[in-house]
């Protein structure tokens, strides 16, 4: 077995053939030469901690040899040769498979604007691009982030709590567009906004300058900015390119089937990477960017490898912490036509998604670290049950979550 990619959904599906009784020999391969690793902490305590940062391994050195994982870093695949089930290293070695896993994730989008170079820009999606921001981000430092996304947004926390001024630009009317509802996108913006962080929105980029140490920004607005830093969280691509080449089908990633295998039936995807037809909201085909996700395709990527006949149906998840804040969404919000807000104290808020004839698809929560997680949880059991639920029940805070699941 060959895992392409030492990642979340990589690492995870390496020992999940491990715990499903996998005897032969498996490899994970990363171009990086970290072992694999936790990537949500490199927008939050990666950069906050005061102590030097330590990437968080998802598997150490010792156990992979304790499970008998070999990985082999900092070597990338170049091409894999589907007729002779084998990939090709870059420094000229070939590795045969019998089975393979593409679980390459995603890289970074660029800064499509004037000026915006290598040298000009920030970006996160490893450990070691986490360690030179955490270096850009002194008290008094003047940081721009580009995107108000989940990242942006993340980063902006954590420069506001080293002690940076920060200024963030996006270019939608409002913050988590793509993500999640106004409602409680809006609660996020306020507390950034409390924190000192200035929200530039509806707002472009014409061009970007470096004058000696400074950046210089110049928006639609004709306003300049002028910083120390600046830092692009705009999105992300999947990397694909393996694939392509190999001449697998690619719809928005890697196209796999409900058991997340390729067209090749010796070659499966999963994490940032793939795209999937979700049974939950009728075989609507997604690419999720979201750490649950990457672990919970590793271990059915593991399954099917191994034979396994089921369909991926998972719940989406996300979350985000920001400040003493957490968010969180099970489910897909677009899927919704209807919102029924719960109110659980203490500042937070639940917002279920019902579709048009009642069914809940969805559910959006934040509040202080903590306070919503168990409902959001068993929101996702109501979700993963199709459950119509009655929108009184749902609104009123009384009525215990777990009622309705018994129901």
């Amino acid at each position: 077995m060959v895992v392409i990619g030492a990642g979340e959904a990589g690492a995870r599906a390496a020992m999940a053939l491990r715990e499903n009784g996998f005897a032969g020999r498996i490899t994970i391969l990363g171009d990086e030469p970290h072992s694999p690793y936790e990537r949500p902490p490199l927008s939050k305590a990666a950069l906050t901690d005061a102590d030097e940062p330590q990437a968080a391994y998802i598997l150490t050195p010792e156990r992979l040899d304790e499970h008998g994982i070999a990985h082999l870093g900092g070597r990338a695949v170049t091409a894999i040769d589907r007729a002779a089930h084998m990939v090709d290293l870059s420094d000229g070695e070939r590795l045969r498979y019998d089975r393979l896993l593409i679980a390459t994730g995603a890289r970074a989008r660029k800064l499509a604007v004037a000026g915006a170079t290598p040298e000009s820009i920030l970006y996160l999606r490893s450990f070691d691009e986490a360690r030179a921001l955490r270096s850009r981000l002194a008290p008094g430092a003047r940081i721009v982030i580009i995107g108000g996304g989940f990242i942006g947004l993340e980063l902006a926390a954590s420069a506001r709590a080293r002690g940076a001024e920060v200024t963030l630009i996006e270019l939608a009317p409002r913050l988590l567009a793509r993500a999640v509802p106004a409602a409680i996108a809006s609660v996020m913006a306020a507390r950034h906004e409390a924190a000192g962080v200035r929200l530039l929105t509806g707002t472009g980029i014409e061009r970007i300058e470096v004058e000696e140490e400074r950046h210089v920004i110049q928006l639609s607005t004709g306003e300049r900015i002028v910083c120390d830093g600046i830092v692009a969280g705009i999105g992300a691509v999947a990397e694909t390119g393996l694939a392509e080449r190999a001449g697998l089908a690619i719809d928005n990633g890697v196209a796999v089937d409900g058991r997340l295998a390729t067209l090749d039936p010796d070659i499966f995807a999963a994490g940032d990477c793939c795209s999937f037809p979700h049974p939950l909201y009728d075989g609507r085909r997604l690419r999720l960017e979201a750490w649950r996700n990457a672990q919970d395709q590793g271990n059915a990527a593991a399954r099917a490898m191994l034979g396994g006949s089921d369909d991926y149906d998972a719940v989406p998840w996300f979350w985000s912490d920001q400040y003493e804040l957490t968010l969180q969404i099970a489910g897909l919000p677009d899927e919704g036509e209807e919102t029924i807000s719960r109110d659980l104290g203490d500042g937070a808020r639940l917002d279920f998604h019902l579709a048009g004839k009642g069914r809940l698809v969805a559910a959006s929560a934040i509040g202080p670290n903590g306070k919503i997680a168990r409902d959001v949880r068993l929101a996702e059991m109501l979700i993963a049950r199709r459950a119509h639920p009655d929108r009184a029940a749902l609104a009123d805070p009384n009525v215990k979550l777990k009622a309705l699941l018994a129901g």
